[in-house]
């Protein structure tokens, strides 16, 4: 199978991705982020939750063999985070909506 341009690609956005999700969802569990996120009165347990599935997913879209279902895992997580911050008036979703573009791009490599 000769190497293509459009397979470096997704390569690249699946690695930059994973990285960029990990450290984000790393600093999204730290009780930090529980701070800052106390005025929007969301229960602790969304944060968590998210946050820890964007580490799985991430961790999956690092290794090859798992790459595809960790995509479909971090489009879940994305799409649930985007109705929670909908359900909660916050419309400044373009950045996570991104996040799902880019996951629905590698899960939809194959």
């Amino acid at each position: 199978m000769p190497f293509s341009l459009n397979k470096c690609g997704l390569i690249t956005l699946r690695y930059t991705m994973a990285i960029v999700v990990l450290i984000e969802a790393i600093l999204f569990v730290m009780p930090g982020a529980a701070r800052e996120l106390a005025h929007t009165h969301m229960p602790g347990f969304i944060r968590l939750t998210l946050g820890f599935g964007e580490i799985l997913g991430g961790v999956l879209l690092l290794i090859p063999q798992t790459a595809v279902r960790g995509a479909w895992f971090l489009l879940a997580v994305f799409v649930m985070a985007i109705l929670v911050h909908l359900m909660h008036g916050q419309y400044n979703v373009g950045n996570v909506v991104i996040y799902a573009a880019a996951a629905f791009a590698i899960a939809t490599e194959k």
